[in-house]
């Protein structure tokens, strides 16, 4: 349900929070007090383009937050997950919208900033809008076909139809991909043959190159490296004033001294110790040198062979592991097309087995549609009949598509006659929103149970109705929002008396400027609202608001 609705700086709505309750909620107040800034929020924050028109006068940006819980968040975090957004763990989507006077629009799911698609995408799954000019799912084919689907008990047929149809569409793409021009074929046979020989040929190996390359660099500078190394074994040990040289003469002075100084042997023994780590590093030195010492034909291998190495980067994907993963695939891609005519065979076979069984699902789902239309066609029709159509006509057309398609083998349309006499049209058609709404009312009411979008909002549902027929629209948002979160702006009393909560909107005047407010109206309050709404605040208004509310007294 929507938990919290918070509008900031929104044409009239200078800071507004809201927190309509479970069930059914009616929204009322005089005409002109901005009872459609609610809808209009609404629908900014589900993905609708901002105007900027519509930020308040003074003011340099409109913020527009809802505040979701859900008690199943499974498909919306699949939709999460593919956008890089932070999963609904605790059962709270909050979804967030700002635009500002010079044009820049931000956007955020559960406070990652995300595009408008994507806002738009999960609005669609958690509100359903019912007014003049609002997207209205079920006057979308598709659509109707979901909700046949859905009355039918009939969705885990359309998935296995969906499932056959994309497999033989993938087959369908991986033949015609084999079946390409002779000219075209034998041109992509001898580029896959020479890139196959080309890596095949370079024989790469994994882990070859760091040390090749750090080989190749020792090589190329081998001949400073010696320099650097027998000038180092010079001055330790072959020079005549070497370090060694030297060090043999401090040791003829170290043993005068402990002649004089027994005590001063330690000095001795150090220096012993000294002389020969020298040696040793001398001899370390020397043997480095000897291993630098590279053949010009080995260095010129190196470079040749670093050389290829760069060519395939460049050629197949940046990395030698691209490369050689290119020429695996190339190699597969190869055998395929020279083995071609078995390959065709193969997905022949596999094609012909795969259309039997699509249009074995295909048959049993269009039996099932077929079987369950006039049901759902007949509930429909009889919850016309209460908003006002009493002499309406309702179909649900099954027609034979010209070829399968991923929703089955036909295609599903709603069809309405609001009058006697007028021919059947697809609902669509219809051009009357007081009549979509109401059309609207009973396909939600006879689909309450299998309708899976949480939150129904409805916008002057009650267009061009009174009497008995408002009454029955409000018994018709009643029975909504038991299973559903109902949001309805209304004028009709008879509505908003059945709502199990009812705001209103009024208009003030401070500080020089016009605010709308939403206030919460219950016992007293709302039998005020109600005998408004009936004409006056009358003891007879007031009385009738009260029987309307079941409190005579």
């Amino acid at each position: 349900m929507l938990a919290v609705l918070r509008i900031k700086n929104l044409a009239l709505v200078e800071e507004m929070e809201w927190s309509p309750g479970p069930g059914f909620n009616a929204i009322t107040g005089e005409t002109g007090t901005g009872k459609s800034v609610l809808i209009g929020a609404l629908k900014l924050v589900l993905g609708e383009r901002a105007d900027k028109t519509l930020i308040r006068s003074g003011a340099e940006s409109c913020t527009v937050e809802a505040v979701f819980e859900l008690e199943d968040a499974a498909a919306l975090n699949v939709i999460l997950e593919e956008q890089g957004i932070e999963r609904c763990t605790d059962g709270v989507l909050i979804l967030k919208r700002v635009f500002t006077q010079t044009g820049a629009n931000r956007q955020f799911l559960n406070c990652c900033a995300t595009t408008l698609a994507v806002l738009k995408k999960v609005g669609d799954g958690l509100v359903d809008l019912h007014g003049p000019h609002d997207h209205q799912s079920l006057l979308s084919c598709d659509k109707q076909m979901e909700v046949l689907d859905a009355f039918a008990g009939a969705e885990t047929l359309r998935s296995e139809f969906a499932g056959q149809f994309r497999k033989i569409n993938a087959l369908l793409a991986e033949r015609d991909e084999l079946s390409a021009g002779e000219a075209t074929l034998e041109r992509e046979l001898e580029l896959l043959r020479h890139q196959v020989a080309e890596i095949g040929a370079a024989d790469l190996k994994p882990g070859e190159e760091a040390p090749l390359l750090q080989r190749y660099g020792l090589a190329s500078n081998s001949r400073r490296l010696t320099e650097i190394s027998t000038a180092v074994v010079q001055r330790l040990s072959e020079a005549d004033d070497a370090v060694l040289s030297r060090l043999a003469e401090v040791q003829r002075l170290l043993r005068e001294l402990e002649k004089i100084d027994p005590k001063t042997n330690e000095l001795q023994n150090a220096h012993a110790s000294a002389v020969m780590q020298i040696e040793e590093i001398a001899q370390s030195v020397r043997e480095y040198s000897e291993r630098l010492e590279i053949d010009p034909g080995e260095l010129a291998g190196i470079e040749e062979r670093i050389s290829l190495f760069e060519t395939l980067k460049r050629k197949y994907g940046g990395s030698l592991e691209m490369a050689v993963e290119f020429g695996a695939k190339a190699a597969e891609r190869l055998g395929r097309i020279e083995s071609r005519g078995d390959e065709l065979q193969r997905l022949e076979r596999e094609l012909e087995a795969g259309r039997r069984a699509m249009l074995e699902t295909g048959a049993k789902l269009s039996k099932k549609r077929a079987g369950i239309a006039p049901k759902l066609a007949k509930e429909i029709k009889t919850h016309l009949a209460d908003l006002g159509f009493r002499k309406s006509e309702f179909e649900l057309t099954l027609q034979a598509a010209s070829k399968p398609h991923a929703g089955g083998l036909e295609t599903v349309e709603f069809f309405f006659a609001p009058n006697p006499g007028e021919p059947l049209k697809p609902l669509k058609a219809i051009a009357s929103s007081g009549e979509i709404s109401r059309v609207m009312l009973a396909v939600k009411t006879a689909l309450a149970t299998q309708d899976e979008i949480p939150l129904l909002v409805f916008d002057e549902i009650d267009a061009n109705v009174g009497g008995e027929v408002a009454h029955a629209v409000g018994a018709k948002m009643k029975s909504l929002g038991e299973g559903h979160q109902v949001l309805c702006i209304t004028h009709l009393p008879q509505v908003a008396a059945a709502a199990k909560t009812q705001f209103v909107v009024t208009k003030e005047f401070r500080e020089g400027r016009t605010v709308s407010q939403l206030t919460e109206v219950r016992d007293h309050r709302r039998v005020e609202e109600l005998a408004r709404m009936l004409g006056g605040k009358s003891d007879s208004a007031v009385a009738h608001a009260r029987v309307m509310l079941g409190d005579p007294a």
